[in-house]
This record gives structure tokens, C-alpha cells and sequence, in this order.
């Protein structure tokens, strides 16, 4: 089957404490699934579009059961390597509130997924007639084989003439600045649509300016990358942020409208808006794109878990301006 989205990446098991506990607090984990790549590929599929996940579990009931999740949310499974080796990995959440941020605890070190290696995957097979790639800074942040990994399918993906998103979604965590952008900066040669903050931007690249369009000319300059989207998040409280993003290409830059959002869980939301730029620039429309982007990730934001269930005509009445009445 030919796929109009592919993306490649590790999802976790993601384990968070109700009511706002404190992880020494818990006596209960609510249970979900989650990881950048994979809840892209669910945003893409909850708008209608074909989306197959690429990554590598173990063959147990933790890796089943992040299968599982993926296949529910329309997602195809069918180029995912299951393996009797490695493990699992895991992240705890803590969900703050003002004055106390939210906070991850990731337990995720020798994940199968970060044992990936080129040659494993058949990438030739995998992006026969698709038309989009998406991954990325978190996957080549995991291990040096997974970065390898990465550059061998930007390479497959560039000959099967898909084109490629890349978010870069630096985790401090997993890597530090100077190798995020040593790393990253060999595969900005295959992006055609980079993903990121101003925040991620000077991190990763070094790359400081007086403003958003500035900072994204000069990505632009160092790499000639042809489109460059970047959120603008606001945070007056934990759980109520004022959100946006420009779309910077050398025409011009696209702007949208900005959303005051009402955070029940913001995880996923950065991903939920490269699925409806995804699913614009698809249909050759980067206004739409940024439109739905925005409108989806802002909807993300009221939803528990790391996926988008939404629908493609909630988004659509969001952009139009949907009120906040009940709907019955």
C-alpha cells in the first residue's frame, strides 16, 4: 500500500500520576502511549490521511500494547520490527500548575528503538509511492546507531523523491546542544519543511535574531531550507497559554490567528501541528496547512493523552471560528 505520510521514530509508554500527585505520591498510573513521530502519523490519520509509523519494539505485551494504541488511532503498523531483545522504554509525567511546571522522568536508556541500525529497515519497500517523510531531532538524539538510521531513510526517502519534514524538538535530556547540531545540521540537507521554536532554533543551530522571520531567513541562509514553520507559545499560567505560528518561506511569510488555550494535557500538541501543516501542504495549500496546524494542535491541548482525537470537521469548524457552546 502506498502511504501519504511515513514517519519514523520511538514511542514510550507513558506513565502519570492522577489529581496532580507528585510521582512519590502516586498509589495509581494512568496508562498512554506516546512518542513525536507516532502521534504525528495518528494526527495525519485522524484527518483522513494514509500513515504508516516505522520504529522497533520489543516483542511483549508493552510493545504490543504501543502497537495496539497505534493500529486503534488508524495508524499502520505493517514496517515495525518487533524484537525478543532490548526493552520498552518508559516516561513518567507530572502534571504541575502555576507556580510548579509540569515534569518528565524518562526511562527509556537501551530501548529497542535505540538499537535501530541501517540495514534493518527496508526503506526501498517502505516508501514505494508514498508521499511524504516525517521525523525528528528525538530519534538521532537516542543513540549513534539511531542517528545513522535516520540519515540512511532521509537518503531512501530523498530517492523515492518523497518530501521531508523534519521537527527538531531538541531534548536536552537525551543530548547536548553541540551534538544536536552537529547531528542535525547533515540531515537539514534533505529537509524541505523544518519544524521548530525560536528557543530550538538558537540551541541547536546557534542562530540568534531580533525576531521570528528573522531567525527563520537565517536558517534559510545556512541551509536553504524552502519552508520553515515556527510555534509561538505564551505562557501567562501552566494551564492557559496564548498560541500560534508563523510560516516563513522566501515569498513571504503565512500567518494565522492566535488561540488562548485551556491546557488539560499540552503533550502531543507540538506534533498534533505538524500533522495539520502536513495535511495542508499535501493538498499544495501551506496557508491551509498553517490554518490547520494550529487550529489542531490548540484542540490537542483539551485532550488527555499524547494523541489528537479529533476529526477533520472539528478542525475545519475551529478555523472557521467555532464557538464554546455545547454542541447537542
Amino acid at each position: 500500500m502506498a502511504f501519504d505520510c511515513i514517519t519514523f521514530g520511538e514511542s514510550m509508554v507513558r506513565l502519570a500520576p492522577p489529581g496532580h500527585r507528585r510521582l512519590e505520591q502516586a498509589r495509581s498510573l494512568d496508562v498512554q502511549v506516546g512518542g513525536a513521530e507516532l502521534n504525528t502519523a495518528v494526527g495525519l490519520a485522524r484527518l483522513g490521511r494514509s500513515t504508516s509509523w516505522v520504529s522497533r519494539l520489543t516483542d511483549n505485551p508493552l510493545g504490543r500494547l504501543i502497537a495496539n494504541h497505534a493500529r486503534e488511532a488508524g495508524v499502520d503498523t505493517s514496517n515495525v520490527l518487533f524484537t525478543s531483545e532490548d526493552r520498552v522504554g518508559l516516561y513518567f509525567l507530572e502534571f504541575g500548575a502555576a507556580p510548579r511546571a509540569s515534569g518528565v522522568l524518562y526511562d527509556r536508556k537501551n530501548s529497542a528503538i535505540a538499537g535501530v541500525k541501517p540495514g534493518m529497515i527496508p526503506w526501498a519497500d517502505v516508501f514505494k509511492g508514498a508521499r511524504w517523510f516525517h521525523v525528528t531531532g528525538i530519534l538521532p538524539a537516542l543513540s549513534s546507531s539511531a542517528a545513522e538510521a535516520t540519515l540512511e531513510a532521509c537518503q531512501a526517502a530523498r530517492a523515492a523523491g518523497c518530501k521531508i519534514s523534519m521537527d527538531l524538538n531538541y531534548r536536552a535530556k537525551l543530548w547536548s546542544t553541540a551534538e544536536a547540531g552537529a547531528c542535525m545540521s547533515v540531515l537539514m540537507a534533505f529537509c524541505d519543511v523544518l519544524i521548530t521554536t525560536e528557543e530550538d532554533i538558537e540551541k541547536v543551530f546557534e542562530i540568534k535574531a531580533d525576531s521570528y522571520e528573522a531567525a527563520a531567513a537565517r536558517v534559510h541562509e545556512r541551509f536553504g531550507t524552502p519552508t520553515i514553520a515556527i510555534t509561538l507559545r505564551e505562557n501567562p499560567l501552566v494551564w492557559l497559554n496564548d498560541w500560534t505560528a508563523i510560516l516563513w518561506r522566501p515569498e513571504g511569510v503565512l500567518r494565522t490567528r492566535s488561540y488562548k488555550v485551556e491546557i488539560v494535557d499540552r503533550l502531543g500538541a507540538g506534533d498534533s501541528f505538524a500533522a495539520g501543516l502536513i495535511h495542508g501542504l499535501l493538498d499544495n495549500d501551506p496557508q491551509k496547512g498553517l490554518d490547520w496546524g494550529i487550529a489542531m494542535s490548540a484542540i490537542k491541548h483539551t485532550i488527555p493523552g499524547d494523541f489528537a482525537w479529533v476529526t477533520a470537521a472539528e478542525v475545519e469548524s475551529t478555523v472557521k471560528g467555532g464557538g464554546l457552546r455545547i454542541s447537542r
